[in-house]
């Protein structure tokens, strides 16, 4: 199974990726995670990586594209892999396509979980301060800036995949069990999950 997670800051993607991962014992491959492990190995790609990351800057494309391929291509994706914070642009999307069609490989379902704007700001503003070590970006003057940035960003990456059939549109309000009983609902639909599992 090859899936996508896609979201907003906050919007809880990561929590539902690590529970699919462990429900199908497939890897979670959160971006952030991958270009920090790939920066410590000290191989060339890792080199640069950490080059933006030390100065906290985003890693461009062809970066990301490079170390997200080398990824899922081990061993372990080979019954497939959870996405988590991938694509996050048109480029990297088709990049994707392009990467698992050498593979023989496809994407079967992009799961966008949808939040509403101000639960958003809350659920970002709530986590800073529960959080023993708070990000740098979840305060109110960044947070909006957060949002917009994925709002232009994300918006083509979402038509894109809903043109091929590959988009799920869940509701992201409500309790982690709620919001995961409706992810497992749209992946049962597309006979990705059984119904009796979980």
């Amino acid at each position: 199974m090859l899936v996508v997670f896609i979201g907003a800051p906050g919007s809880g993607k990561g929590t539902q990726a690590e529970r699919l991962a462990a429900e199908t014992q497939l890897p979670h491959l959160s971006t952030g995670e991958i270009l920090r492990e790939a920066a410590e190995t000290g191989a060339d790609l890792g080199r640069r990586a950490m080059e933006y990351i030390n100065h906290g800057r985003l890693a461009p494309d062809d970066l990301v594209i490079s170390i997200i391929a080398h990824r899922i291509r081990q061993p372990d994706c080979a019954r497939g892999c959870i996405l988590d914070g991938f694509p996050r642009t048109i480029e990297q999307a088709r990049s994707l396509d392009q990467c698992l069609a050498q593979e023989g490989r496809s994407l079967q379902a992009v799961l966008e979980l949808q939040v509403a704007e101000d639960e958003i700001v809350r659920r970002l503003l709530r986590r800073a301060q529960i959080s023993e070590k708070p990000r740098s970006d979840d305060t109110p003057e960044v947070i909006p800036q957060r949002i917009a940035i994925y709002r232009q960003q994300t918006m083509p990456v979402l038509e894109y995949y809903r043109e091929r059939g590959l988009l799920c549109e869940i509701d992201g309000n409500g309790t982690p069990d709620e919001v995961y009983a409706r992810v497992r609902k749209a992946l049962e639909s597309r006979r990705l999950v059984s119904s009796d599992a979980g």
